[in-house]
């Protein structure tokens, strides 16, 4: 899991830009594509007539009809294998599960036969198609519709898995993924859907996959995270600022392929880390990070690894959700115990 160096935060934006949050840059890239390529369909519960539940495809329908945008019965399972069929025929489809906690039923047809194909075949068929998942905490829904399971994908040879943490990034790395040769998890941190807005170039471009980005230079700590989690690290760099630390933020961006240059380089400057993720500690994508850092930056280390993650709890009601989460104070505190140490 290597890829090149992060990306510095020195973006131009050119004057064709619009200011949009992270639902309308999604929209923007699947509609950018639509009109690109022929080969891309769009298929889920409720994306058609209704424009999905987050109204993510909404347009899409009256825009290319509903040979392809194709609203589906209530069949997780069905969707992806849908899909895979499709993408085995030429296409390059994009199926949408509402929520990541729906995904359960899809596992078998993600797991055994999405993530296999190519392997299966010797490389003569790959897979190209994508799988949306709004994910994680934020919103106070009911049951099974807050899950972070990330995890569980990233230990699945044969999927790519992308988490965009802003509208720019959003827009660049759908086109990555719906261009890409194997299938792409594209996880949507809907907690973020509309909670902000950026400058977004209006004409086609991507982010390539598997490249990280330094959303914030420090020299005393990195702050590492993906998601809707880089805005409370992001929170937590100035909070620590104030105090006169230094911290770096990295967002990763990309899961697999993970950028494990820029990981281990950011590290290695500041000495100290600290992993943010919403999903719980154990066996979660921070366990990871921190491993490939002690493997690889052991001696730079001025401090253990530390964690900012949920916890090992099914994931809570709505009145209980702001404890769950990884707040910035958390993280402020992690970063003052290694700072510390």
């Amino acid at each position: 899991m290597t890829g090149p160096a992060a990306q510095k935060n020195l973006r131009s934006v050119p004057e064709a830009a619009e200011r949009l949050t992270l639902v309308q840059a999604v929209n923007q890239a699947l509609r950018i594509e639509m009109e690109r390529d022929p080969r891309v369909l769009i298929l889920g519960e409720d994306v058609g007539q209704d424009g999905g539940v987050f109204r993510v495809t909404e347009g899409l329908l009256d825009a290319f009809g509903p040979g392809r945008v194709m609203d589906t019965p209530l069949a997780e399972s069905g969707i992806v294998g849908t899909a895979i069929g499709l993408a085995l025929a030429g296409f390059r489809p994009i199926a949408e599960i509402q929520f990541m906690g729906f995904m359960y039923p899809a596992v078998n047809q993600i797991f055994a036969h999405a993530a296999r194909y190519r392997n299966r075949s010797r490389g003569r068929y790959p897979v190209p198609m994508v799988i949306r998942m709004p994910y994680g905490g934020g919103i106070h829904p009911p049951e099974h519709h807050s899950e972070s399971y990330e995890a569980m994908l990233v230990n699945t040879p044969g999927l790519k898995v992308v988490v965009p943490s802003n509208p720019y990034d959003a827009k660049g790395l759908l086109l990555s993924a719906i261009r890409d040769e194997d299938p792409v998890i594209f996880l949507e941190p809907k907690r973020i859907y509309r909670a902000f807005r950026e400058e977004v170039p209006q004409e086609p471009y991507t982010v390539p996959l598997g490249q990280a980005k330094v959303v914030k230079e420090g020299k005393d700590i990195s702050l590492i995270s993906y998601g809707s989690m880089v805005r409370q690290a992001l929170e937590a760099h100035e909070m620590l600022a104030r105090d006169g630390v230094s911290a770096e933020v990295l967002d990763l961006r990309s899961l697999v392929p993970l950028d494990v240059d820029a990981l281990i380089g950011s590290v290695s400057k500041t000495g100290r880390a600290v992993v943010i993720h919403e999903a719980p500690r154990t066996a979660g994508f921070g366990a990871e990070v921190a491993a490939l850092i002690g493997e690889r930056a052991l001696l730079r280390l001025l401090a253990p690894v530390q964690r900012v993650t949920g916890f090992d709890t099914v994931f809570p009601y709505a009145m209980l959700e702001g404890h769950y989460l990884p707040t910035r104070e958390r993280v402020v505190a992690a970063a003052k115990k290694a700072l510390e140490f």
